[in-house]
């Protein structure tokens, strides 16, 4: 295409498109700050370029967390993206839409409010924070009572199912809590409330529960689990709490499940963390801890800002943050209001249990999700012995769907897995059509040699050769020849897609 000298915009974009890629082979390989500055066109082009090589976030089907908002919502955001959430008195009508999030939470978890009072909760970055929050108040709360009674107050633990995720694991390494983690087993993939609390003992903090599990989006059974830690709390004279990691499930079962007893109506339950940005329907970046009352929060952990003749409590581990995460989860929460996400949920299920049907008439998986839980699909080859899970969830990223296969926690390590979580944006016609691409890529899988059986010869072939090694010792010729031939057989594999 000949461009016009006469074409001030074609010159200016074959100038930025000359910049950048200048740029791009002089000064990115050295991974240092250019010297000097650029034109913000060919700045965007550098980074838009390279961006286009990113997954497509509506289908990463690994993630929990929303992908599509309306574009009213994207509008507040951006209106709010250069406000900072910690200045309160500059911008005090944004943290009174946080404190009426907290409390419409709070209320949807049946937190025992009483007239006049406001709910004890906030707002975080995510459910890790949240989680490390409620943890802190569990260890302060038991040190406290240990103290107060003259015992030692030095080897806190907490007991979770193995199923739990990976931020229960940093709580307890950062804070110095023993992690009890309850095993799994194959077929029986959560926390087995009757092993959770013979695990308890004085010095347990907590019992974490999960409603909705990240391996296979089960909720843990929460009443039994009070039950039993009710009935031994009686018999030992101890009150271990319960705190429940409702990262997943929070958004969902209030508004599908409404009778499943799991939330503050439980005497045990003193504590609730919410992801907003999975159910909760907001961009990444929003999560909330809720208390059951304002004596589960211990005050010293509280800090207090006065601003406009009001106390301010604040307990976070962040200082500044966003503040749009905050206010679009405001706006799903009076714009969608309880009718709205209880449809949303159900659709999202509707659209699971379709999958789940497509996926059972290719006849080679069986399904390890349950139908009441989060709405995802887990699934196992039910013969792994020649193809495996990894296998198909890299073939997948062909037609651009991220699928994560991987094993479960010990003592189920044997069981490995695909999963496909349904979000909104997921629809009828994407579940259709993922369908079709599996058995699609399990055809394919089935006309190719297997990798099992090539690694398993491999292995094999290295012990014999071992076997007849001699036993003289070898020399320098004969030890370059071995490492060629050992270095030779790694490559081929490799060629075959081994690891």
């Amino acid at each position: 295409m000949v461009i016009s000298s006469t074409d001030p915009a074609a010159e200016q974009q074959v100038y930025i498109s000359t910049f950048a890629s200048r740029y791009v082979r002089q000064s990115l390989p050295r991974f240092k700050m250019p010297n000097s500055s650029m034109p913000k066109e060919a700045a965007y082009q550098i980074i838009n370029d390279e961006l286009m090589l990113d997954g497509n976030p509506r289908l990463n089907l690994a993630s929990f967390v929303t992908t599509w908002m309306e574009p009213e919502c994207d509008q507040l955001m951006l209106a709010a993206i250069n406000k900072n959430y910690v200045d309160m008195d500059e911008y005090p009508v944004t943290t009174e839409l946080q404190n009426r999030c907290v409390n419409m939470i709070a209320n949807l978890y049946h937190a025992p409010i009483g007239d006049g009072e406001t709910a004890v909760g906030v707002g975080t970055i995510g459910s890790s924070e949240a989680i490390m929050l409620a943890g802190l108040a569990f260890k302060r709360k038991w040190q406290q009572k240990r103290k107060a009674q003259g015992k030692p107050y030095d080897k806190p633990n907490i007991v979770t199912g193995a199923n739990v995720q990976v931020c229960w694991e940093k709580f307890a390494r950062y804070f110095e809590v023993e992690l009890k983690e309850v095993k799994l087993k194959e077929g029986y993939y959560v926390m087995d409330p009757v092993k959770a609390v013979e695990m308890v003992d004085e010095n347990t903090i907590c019992v974490a529960a999960i409603l909705g599990s990240t391996l296979t989006g089960e909720f843990e059974n929460v009443k039994l689990l009070h039950e039993l830690l009710t009935n031994k709390n009686k018999e030992t004279g101890w009150d271990t709490p319960i705190h429940v990691d409702a990262a997943s499930g929070g958004f969902i079962a209030p508004f599908v499940y409404p009778d499943l007893e799991w939330d503050f109506r439980l005497p045990l339950v003193k504590s609730i963390n919410v992801s907003g940005h999975k159910y909760g329907l907001v961009y990444a970046g929003v999560g909330w801890v809720v208390w059951r009352t304002k004596e589960d929060l211990p005050e010293e952990l509280v800090f207090h800002i006065n601003y406009l003749g009001s106390d301010q409590p604040t307990f976070t581990l962040n200082f500044s943050k966003g503040s749009s995460q905050i206010i679009a989860q405001y706006y799903q929460l009076i714009r969608l209001g309880f009718e709205g996400y209880k449809n949303i949920i159900e659709n999202c299920i509707e659209n699971a249990r379709i999958l789940k049907e497509g996926i059972e008439k290719i006849g080679r998986f069986e399904i390890v999700s349950k139908d009441v839980g989060v709405p995802l699909v887990a699934f196992a080859l039910k013969d792994s012995s020649k193809h495996t899970v990894f296998e198909i969830s890299e073939n997948l990223r062909r037609f651009g769907w991220i699928v994560p296969a991987y094993t479960m926690p010990a003592d189920a390590q044997n069981v490995a897995v695909l999963r496909v979580v349904v979000r909104e944006d997921f629809s009828r016609g994407l579940a259709e059509r993922l369908v079709s691409h599996i058995e699609l890529v399990v055809k394919e899988l089935e006309l190719l040699p297997s990798r099992t059986a090539i690694e398993v010869a491999h292995v094999d072939s290295v012990q014999e050769e071992n076997r007849g090694a001699k036993s003289a010792k070898k020399t320098e010729r004969e030890i370059i020849k071995e490492a060629a031939r050992t270095w030779r057989r790694f490559v081929n594999a490799k060629k075959t897609g081994v690891c």
